[in-house]
Order: structure tokens, then sequence, then C-alpha cells
């Protein structure tokens, strides 16, 4: 037994080893985590991930006299990677809340967001944004929806989907009541799915900022000065209306 014990160690430090030779960074460059499925602030263009939070992480990478790497990953992978130190930081739409503020450090806010629900337009399941309990509810699984509609809201039950695009299929075949998600990727799967709509009102307000790994004081500075300026230019207004005219 004790052999098979060390034996399992042994092969547990190698799989950790190989896992931090392969998330190794060049100086030369700054690792952004992102989920390339949240139009307008981070969604593909053929094979290039582009969007608002890019354009950020750009001229963060800029700023550094870095390469901008972008890793593609679902959104709960992305906030591990940073917190491992597999990539440098997290920009994709990330909410502070209080449990990620224990285990991750985050800039300071750079745009509001608006929470919403979409709905089937043949369904009349889901009346309104108060007409929410009892209901089989779609979120992005660790998104602040998440968390919100777990802690605010008694539904039936939470599905929680890595991509809204998986969300909207299983609305659409009624599988789910409704989805809770940000108000411009909302309005971005409603654009591409013309049986859904978006329900009048917003459910919650929220804003987004940039995760680091915790104590990285250092970049998070560099961050915090890069999106200030951002915002004293209007480039970060001017990086939304960009994506969202497309």
């Amino acid at each position: 037994m004790k052999k098979k014990i060390v034996s399992m160690m042994m092969v547990s430090v190698m799989a950790a080893t190989m896992f931090v030779g392969c998330g190794s960074k060049n100086d030369d460059t700054l690792i952004v985590g992102t989920e390339a499925g949240f139009a307008p602030y981070e969604y593909m263009e053929g094979d290039k991930v582009v969007g608002v939070d890019m354009d950020i992480a750009k001229a963060i990478a800029d700023s550094l006299g870095k390469e901008l790497v972008i890793k593609n990953m679902d959104f709960d992978g992305a906030l591990a990677a940073v917190q491992n130190g597999t990539v440098d930081f997290v920009a994709a739409g990330v909410s502070v809340d209080p449990e990620r503020e224990k285990i991750m450090d985050f800039s300071s806010d750079y745009v509001d967001s608006t929470e919403v629900v979409v709905v089937n337009k043949d369904s009349a399941t889901v009346a309104s944004v108060d007409d929410l309990a009892g209901k089989i509810i779609g979120v992005q699984q660790g998104n602040i929806a998440d968390f919100y509609v777990e802690s605010n809201i008694e539904a039936k039950e939470i599905k929680r989907y890595t991509k809204f695009a998986q969300a909207a299929e299983d609305l659409k075949n009624n599988k789910i009541d409704c989805i809770v998600m940000d108000q411009y990727p909302a309005e971005e799967l409603v654009a591409g799915n013309d049986q859904l709509a978006i329900l009048d009102g917003a459910l919650f307000q929220d804003k987004y900022a940039i995760a680091v790994k915790k104590g990285n004081t250092k970049l998070l500075e560099e961050i915090n000065t890069v999106i200030q300026q951002l915002k004293d230019d209007g480039k970060i207004d001017e990086f939304t209306a960009n994506h969202t005219a497309k």
C-alpha cells in the first residue's frame, strides 16, 4: 500500500511539473486569459480573439513593452489559470465579489454592465425580470449572474453552461426558461437568434475589472495606470462603440 501511495505521489508531482512547464512564460510576453464567447468584450473574428477586453489587454501589453499572448479557455479555467500563474491576468468580463477577492486581486473597474433576462419569444413562461422564481434559469458557470441567481432567486433549477451558445440552443428548445446575462452579449445573442428576446428592465447592475494573481502588486499598479489613462482619453467608450457596431 505504501509503495502505491508513493507511486501516486510521484505521478502527481510529475503531472504538476509538466503543467508548470507548459505554462512557463517568456519575459517578453504578457499572457491574458479569456473566454471568447462574450461579445463585444471577447469573441472570435475568424481565428482571432478580439473585443473590448482584448483592446484593453493590448494597451496594457504595449505600455509594458511586451507582446500580448491571448489564451482562450473556459471562464472558470481562466480564473484558475491566473491563480496558478499560467496566465498573467484575466480580462473576460470579470465581476468583483468578496469570494473572488480572497483568492485573486482586481484592478479598478473599467466598465459598468447591466444584467438582463433573455427568453424564448414563443414561450410565456417568464413574463418579466421579477418572474424568475420557480423557473429553470441558464447562466454561464462561474459568472456573476451564476452567483446572483443562486443567492437571490429561488429557481427551480440553475443550468450552468461554459458557452452562451449552448444556453441559447436549450432555450430555443424549451429546456430552460430563460438566461441571465450581460446586456451587450445578450444583444449579440438575440441578434443571431430571432427566436429569442430580451425582457424589458434590468435584473441587476454590475462592474467589470481585470484579475491578477493574489499579491501581484506590480502588475496590478501598471494595469490600473493604463485603465485610468484609457478612461481619461475616452478610449474604453471608443473600444465599446467599435465592437458593438459590428
